[in-house]
């Protein structure tokens, strides 16, 4: 069975939908297993109004029988309390759009009258329904013991001095700290940044890591464009909303390079090929090598901002300022979670891809019997 997901729901719309399929029999599976990463996103100095109103929990509608998966499609459900399309015929029309957002591309594209039509779906409040699929994956991909670990790197301009890519020596840190960000000393800078910016009526921006430790040689090919696992982890995380650069290992810094300098020597150990170092970010010819893999996505400041900026009123095409409603100063840590989610879902498409079973014990003979064929190597 192909694995893929889907979303469905607005933003102020009844509920969130989520859709896995591919998932193997088996896996032990409950919704206290999915609802910790949704409080998570829902974290974060920074974030708005909306967070204190959601509960965020997921609800599973299908594909587990007696706390297991059954191998047929899972699907959750996460209510909107701050539900408000229900009497939609009572909003009134929003015209003015939004620099930065789908407003008005969206309005083209669709042939629609009402932003609210592209904003309730554009939201990033549909990340929701991706944290909650992304943490049946993440349950999937510690049966094998992989890990995932989403850590800020910079806000606003100011940037973590991160001296460790161990998911063991970073999580306690980062997972106590309200902008996620794995030193202390620069994190109360940045939360009086965000209260400054705040009192502004602006946004920040920033980036985040996203680390995958534990991770098999193999996963991804190169034999077709879109079998390559750097680049469908460059669109998954590209497709979160507000990210609008993504970086596998030292990318950037790798082009400034000469060759012997960005490239990772190769070493063998106790049976095991090994990196030197990891400026390739464990993916080399788009196929996993065997090292952790560190992408990291950068996200602009929130294009929905207090402080207005020069629009047009779409009915008079007149000059106008831009529409204001309740949201986020700063979402980069919540953005984290998310790239957690979208990392954790490329993933487990890949391992199943190469290891995939029906069932859980099927996967998992398929893998033992994969590690042994690289001890003999």
């Amino acid at each position: 069975m192909k694995f893929r997901f889907q979303t469905a729901g607005e933003s102020h719309g009844r509920c969130l939908l989520g859709l896995i399929e591919g998932i193997p029999a088996g896996l032990y599976l409950s919704e206290s297993d999915i609802s910790p990463d949704l409080k998570r996103r829902m974290q974060g100095h920074g974030r708005g109004g909306r967070m204190k109103i959601e509960a965020d929990e997921a609800i599973l509608l299908s594909g587990t029988f007696r706390g297991k998966t059954t191998g047929a499609p899972i699907a959750l459900m996460i209510e909107n309390k701050d539900w408000q399309l229900k009497n939609e015929e009572k909003l009134p029309v929003i015209n003015f759009p939004r620099p930065g957002h789908a407003d008005l591309a969206g309005l083209l594209k669709y042939n629609q009258e009402d932003i609210r039509t592209i904003s309730e779906r554009a939201s990033a409040r549909e990340t929701a329904g991706r944290v909650a699929i992304g943490a049946v994956a993440k349950k999937f991909l510690k049966e094998f013991g992989l890990e995932i670990l989403g850590v800020a790197l910079e806000i606003g301009g100011i940037a973590s001095s991160l001296r460790t890519t161990s998911i063991a020596e970073l999580k306690d840190t980062v997972e106590n700290s309200p902008v996620r960000f794995p030193d202390p000393e620069k994190e109360k800078e940045v939360i009086q940044l965000i209260d400054q910016v705040k009192e502004q009526g602006d946004s920040l921006g920033g980036s985040f890591l996203v680390i995958a430790e534990n991770i098999p040689p193999g996963l991804g090919s190169y034999v077709q464009w879109d079998k390559r696992l750097d680049g469908k982890l460059a669109q998954a995380l590209m497709s979160i909303q507000g990210i609008k650069a993504v970086e596998i290992g030292d990318g950037i810094a790798n082009s400034k390079r000469k060759g012997t300098e960005a490239h990772d020597e190769i070493g063998y150990k106790d049976g095991v090929f090994l990196r030197y170092s990891n400026r390739a970010g464990g993916i080399e010819g788009g196929i996993s090598n065997g090292e952790p893999i560190l992408a990291s996505a950068y996200m602009k400041p929130i294009s929905t901002i207090r402080k207005q900026m020069r629009s047009i009123d779409l009915k008079t095409k007149e000059p106008a300022n831009s529409h204001y409603q309740r949201s986020d100063v700063c979402a980069v840590p919540a953005a984290s979670i998310i790239g957690e989610a979208m990392m954790a879902l490329v993933l487990a498409d890949a391992f199943l891809d190469k290891f995939g079973g029906d069932s859980i014990q099927e996967t998992s003979q398929n893998f033992n019997h994969y590690l042994t064929l690289l001890e003999k190597r």
